[in-house]
């Protein structure tokens, strides 16, 4: 019934709307900067798993697998942030600025089809948790040399990662049950 009504309803062309609407709406652009600059930002993270690789494949002779799995972790982590940006970038510029038209296009990603604030702010959710993840199994893994002169961590700097870690996810269950409620409640009217 609803959709019945938003597609009878004419589509309102923007160039009708009065000035200060216009302007308004218009201002929407002043966010393709942000997005431009985390393309640029992507381009980094590219170069960064790229430079990782070649010191893994270039040392690989001589790594211990210990070594060779915090070097694969760290490639995972920089892969999981280029998906986190990806998400903003595609995602935000479908949900906040213009419409990409991708229906038709043969990789247009599943999840596009269906984005909006909140399935964004679920998917980002979860991509933090997951690059939090990889951080926290890096730690782990290094934990064994605790109390060694070479140590990168502290009992105090696993315990808030630890803490920090799990503080996300309840941010993300509490988001999702936000998402929930808003939904059932949008969906009762």
């Amino acid at each position: 019934m609803a959709i019945e009504e938003a597609q009878s309803q004419p589509v309102r062309d923007a160039r009708r709307l009065r000035p200060i609407p216009r302007f308004i709406f218009a201002s929407r652009w002043l966010q393709l900067p942000l997005y431009l600059g985390l393309i640029v930002a992507q381009v980094v993270y590219v170069f960064l798993f790229l430079k990782e690789l070649l010191h893994l494949v270039i040392t690989s002779p001589s790594v211990t697998e210990q070594q060779a799995m915090l070097i694969v972790l760290g490639l995972i982590d920089v892969v999981m942030i280029s998906n986190l940006l990806l998400m903003v970038i595609v995602g935000g510029y479908e949900t906040f600025m213009s419409r990409m038209e991708l229906d038709r296009h043969p990789d247009q990603p599943e999840w596009l089809s269906h984005v909006n604030a909140s399935v964004l702010k679920i998917k980002l959710a979860m991509a933090i948790i997951g690059i939090s993840s990889i951080h926290l199994l890096r730690t782990f893994i290094e934990a064994g040399t605790l109390g060694k002169p070479d140590s990168s961590y502290t009992e105090a700097a696993i315990m808030w990662q630890s803490i920090i870690h799990a503080l996300f996810i309840l941010s993300a269950i509490g988001i999702a049950i936000v998402d929930r409620i808003t939904q059932q409640s949008v969906n009762h009217r």
